[in-house]
């Protein structure tokens, strides 16, 4: 696989970085914090018509730009680098993948283009946060008529409180299967839940007998959804690299502004070996992550290579894990070496702090993707 960015992909990562530098700052994460929505409406509906972002990895059929995994990639990692609050992830890592590997061509023409279009936001509630397995499915659907009555309640669903399409998990008589809920349904009721990361709002849903018809049954099953539970991990994963790469940042302005001793902190040999070995774990994360996307691509690509493809759950699992343990890692240093005001509300560490930590045990903490790669590679030996 070539890792070098293509002068296409290096003009996406350049006008990304650029675009969120000046949008999202510190004041306005605080801002979208604080906010009812938990986000910029106003910037969200920016990114959808100009910048055409939600659209990037929909195949042009469906109204997106027809990009592949890296390119949304790239864009995770700039929005991680500023802790953009926006209901991005759920709709393109989540939702998206789910619509694109289980849904029907008619549940693809009447959703994808709505959502490429930023006119309709989605989510994916299927389990617990930590870890996955399908005893953490919680909702029932059981056959009536012609379609399905769901009841069960999900937690840590994410912006499930403000979701306009939420693609359920559930029980059938035959297996797990997907179905598309739409906001306002009867019986739906949904909550916003307080947690430790105020830049990522957690949504609690409770489905009470809601009816859905056979236009809202996917074609899905355990397996599939597993692939994109993955999707969804190297997307996180792209995240948590643009994330460990800001905490490095700021702690390196810090230390060359800071002085002791009438030296500034960054001329004492023992920070600097901290702060390089900040610099490892992100370019060993980023290596991780971008590797993971490429097997992303072949996975959700028709025509991708099948072998390649069949590396997801391995791809995955090794994103999940160096990424996270990079991001906790440089999030903790960058409180470390800013001193007693690392930790104050006034100054930014703490609040990649608080996503490193959300993020790291969404979709599996390290020592679980840990055992999964053990186990894959056991069984290939075996």
């Amino acid at each position: 696989m070539d890792f070098a960015f293509t002068d296409e992909q290096e003009m996406i990562r350049e006008s990304a970085e650029g675009l969120l530098a000046d949008v999202c700052d510190c004041a306005a994460v605080r801002a979208a914090m604080a906010s009812q929505a938990g986000y910029d409406t106003n910037l969200w509906q920016r990114l959808c018509s100009e910048m055409y972002w939600p659209a990037i990895h929909i195949p042009e059929a469906y109204g997106g730009l027809g990009l592949g995994y890296v390119e949304l990639a790239i864009l995770l990692e700039q929005m991680g680098r500023r802790l953009l609050c926006s209901p991005f992830f759920a709709t393109a890592c989540l939702a998206t993948p789910a619509l694109l590997l289980a849904g029907s061509d008619a549940q693809k023409q009447r959703w994808l283009p709505a959502i490429a279009e930023g006119r309709v936001r989605a989510t994916l509630a299927w389990g617990s946060g930590g870890g996955w397995s399908q005893d953490g499915i919680s909702v029932a659907a059981k056959a009536e008529g012609e379609g399905y009555v769901l009841d069960g309640e999900y937690a840590q669903v994410i912006d499930g409180h403000s979701a306009d399409l939420l693609v359920v998990a559930a029980w059938t008589a035959q297996g797990v299967n997907l179905f598309l809920v739409e906001a306002g349904q009867v019986g739906l009721a949904r909550q916003w839940q307080p947690t430790l990361d105020q830049t990522r709002r957690l949504g609690r849903i409770r489905l009470d007998r809601v009816y859905v018809g056979p236009e809202a049954v996917l074609d899905a099953s355990w397996a599939r959804l597993q692939q994109v539970l993955r999707l969804a991990c190297i997307g996180l994963a792209a995240e948590q690299v643009g994330g460990a790469q800001q905490a490095l940042d700021l702690s390196v302005a810090y230390l060359q502004e800071r002085q002791q001793f009438g030296r500034p902190l960054a001329s004492f040999q023992a920070l600097k070996h901290r702060a390089a070995d900040m610099m490892l774990q992100v370019e060993c994360a980023r290596s991780a992550s971008y590797y993971a996307a490429c097997v992303a691509q072949e996975t959700l690509d028709p025509a991708g290579d099948p072998k390649v493809a069949s590396e997801l759950p391995l791809a995955a699992s090794l994103a999940k894990a160096q990424c996270s343990q990079a991001y906790f890692h440089c999030a903790a240093e960058s409180i470390q070496l800013h001193g007693g005001v690392g930790f104050t509300w006034e100054y930014d560490p703490h609040l990649y702090f608080k996503r490193a930590r959300a993020s790291e045990s969404y979709l599996g903490a390290p020592a679980w993707h840990l055992q999964q790669i053990a186990n894959l590679v056991i069984g290939e030996q075996a």
